[in-house]
Formats: structure tokens, C-alpha cells, sequence
């Protein structure tokens, strides 16, 4: 089906927008990155509420559009313009060994995913695989990079990990569920986003190590 290749397609396109998130010196990049990436997760769901039919998946694209494409990135830049938008610290590993480790996980979680029996996501595995590895992603951000906001951004792309999951396995879910993972995710993000100005207040520095 065109539109099964089409959600499967564009989850891999999660991949790239992910490795540069992590990878871009500049945070404040890295949140125009998040919000491309965002705008591609949209994508996603409509084409998955075409193909399975699930019209609340219009309004996960909608509530998405809002708070992943629009409002989390506002917030993160506009924090990250009080802050002088830092490029150090940067990453604890060599760009090679991020790249490897990501691999590692994308290569384990289609491995992973080749063993689940679901009828439902059968035509979805390889988004699926995706979706898992994207978790991953996020995680290699938060425990690669030094600098408070990348870690802010990782926690992001683990939330888009996630919600690509549940958009794929539970499509039928009702629109509050939806709502309540935006709203907890905007709300993440705004309490980090507060800590991490505090702590550049009182510090003069994100490195996290400090």
C-alpha cells in the first residue's frame, strides 16, 4: 500500500533529523531541528489516519503541531536566547562513536521488533523499529552531551520516540490520550527549561558536569 510506505518512509527520516539534533553545536539549531522533525512526526500521522482510518489521528497531527512544532521549540529558543545560545559544552564522544552507538540501537531495535507478533502493526514494522530506536536517540543525547539544553532536547526526542510508538500501536486510542502526553510534554520541557535558566543564573554555565 502507497501509504504504508509512506508513514515507513517518512519515520525514517526521523533518523537523520535526530543524529543532527545531537550532533549541531549550536542548541538553538538544534531546536529548529526538533521542529522539522516535529513537522515530519505531523506528516506521519496523517498519513496514518488515511491509511487506518483513525480519524482522532488528525487531531494527535493537530495537538502535535502545536506543542512539538510550534510551542517547544519557542520556549527552547526563546530560553536559549537569554543565555547567549552556547556551543560549549559539547559532546563527551567523538561524532564516529555517536554515530556508531546509534546504529547499534537502530540496528537491535528492527532486531527487536522482527520478533513482535501483532497484526496491527505488521505493516508498520520497520516505522516501529524506528520509533523504538528514536527512544535510543534521545537517551545518546542526554548521556553524550554536557551542555543542560541538548539534554532538554534529548528528553524531546525521546517523547517523539514514544509517540510515534503508541501512534502506531494504538491508533485507536481516544484524543485524550493525545492531549495528555502534549500537555506533560510542554510542561516537561517549560520546568527544565526554568531549572536550566536558574542554574545558568546562579552558575554562569550549562556544562552539567559544573
Amino acid at each position: 500500500m502507497p501509504n504504508v510506505t509512506l508513514v515507513n518512509s517518512l519515520s525514517g527520516l526521523l533518523i537523520l533529523t535526530s543524529l543532527l539534533v545531537i550532533e549541531v553545536k549550536r542548541p538553538r539549531w538544534s531546536a529548529w531541528l526538533y521542529s522539522l522533525q516535529s513537522i515530519i512526526l505531523v506528516g506521519i500521522f496523517v498519513a496514518l489516519a488515511y491509511t487506518t482510518g483513525a480519524e482522532q489521528l488528525y487531531l494527535w497531527a493537530g495537538s502535535a503541531f502545536i506543542t512539538k512544532v510550534v510551542l517547544v521549540p519557542w520556549i527552547l529558543y526563546s530560553a536559549l536566547t537569554s543565555v547567549g545560545n552556547p556551543e560549549k559544552p559539547g559532546n563527551t564522544m567523538g561524532t564516529t562513536l555517536s554515530f556508531l552507538l546509534a546504529a547499534v540501537a537502530l540496528t537491535v531495535s528492527f532486531i527487536v521488533v522482527d520478533q513482535i507478533q501483532l497484526k496491527a502493526a505488521e505493516p508498520f514494522k520497520p516505522a516501529l523499529a524506528i520509533s523504538m530506536a528514536h527512544f535510543f536517540f534521545g537517551e545518546l543525547c542526554i548521556l553524550t552531551q554536557r551542555n543542560l539544553f541538548k539534554q532538554v532536547l534529548g528528553f524531546c526526542l525521546m517523547e517523539n520516540g514514544s509517540h510515534l510508538t503508541l501512534a502506531l500501536l494504538a491508533y485507536n486510542a481516544p484524543e485524550l490520550v493525545e492531549i495528555g502526553i502534549a500537555t506533560d510534554a510542554v510542561f516537561g520541557v517549560i520546568i527544565m527549561v526554568v531549572l536550566g535558566r536558574q542554574i545558568y543564573k546562579t552558575l554562569g554555565t550549562l556544562d552539567t558536569s559544573d
